[in-house]
């Protein structure tokens, strides 16, 4: 008598809806391509869920979040590489006119994002204005960088 086996994990990822995911994976890293906008998936179940948080697990370039809203489950896929360097292209072009740049409406974490690409760049100041769906990051340029001011609080001048 032969002993059924159970599935094992290398099984199960090859479950009948693996082309599925593999399409959907392709769809994604299609989309993703420059763009600084986040890829919202709700009809995933639990698994497909883990299947696509696995994948992007390795690619710093791509943050993966579920995010829970009563019974629905949202899988936010976020170009993080991509956003990077568009606020350094913006943080730069501040730089370059001296003007205020105002960038798009972002959710907390592409904020977030944004602000820790930019901490280290002592020639812009970025903040966050406006309130709820409306909040979004003002990047100024700032005259003599935040090195400045630290030297000054340091010594006590003013």
């Amino acid at each position: 008598m032969e002993r059924m086996q159970r599935p094992s994990d290398r099984d199960r990822d090859k479950a009948p809806s693996d082309g599925k995911i593999k399409r959907l994976l392709y769809k994604i890293n299609d989309e993703l391509g420059d763009s600084i906008e986040p890829i919202s998936l709700t009809r995933l179940n639990a698994f497909e869920r883990k299947l696509v948080h696995r994948h992007f697990d390795h690619n710093q370039n791509v943050v993966t979040k579920t995010y829970r809203h009563d019974d629905v489950y949202e899988l936010m896929v976020f170009p993080v590489g991509n956003l990077r360097k568009y606020a350094l292209e913006k943080a730069n072009e501040a730089i370059a006119t001296g003007d205020k740049v105002v960038l798009p409406k972002m959710s907390n974490y592409e904020r977030f994002v944004v602000h820790e690409a930019l901490k280290d760049l002592a020639e812009v100041k970025s903040n966050s204005c406006g309130e709820g769906e409306d909040r979004h990051i003002e990047l100024v340029p700032e005259v003599f960088g935040r090195g400045l001011k630290r030297i000054i609080k340091k010594i006590k001048l003013f």
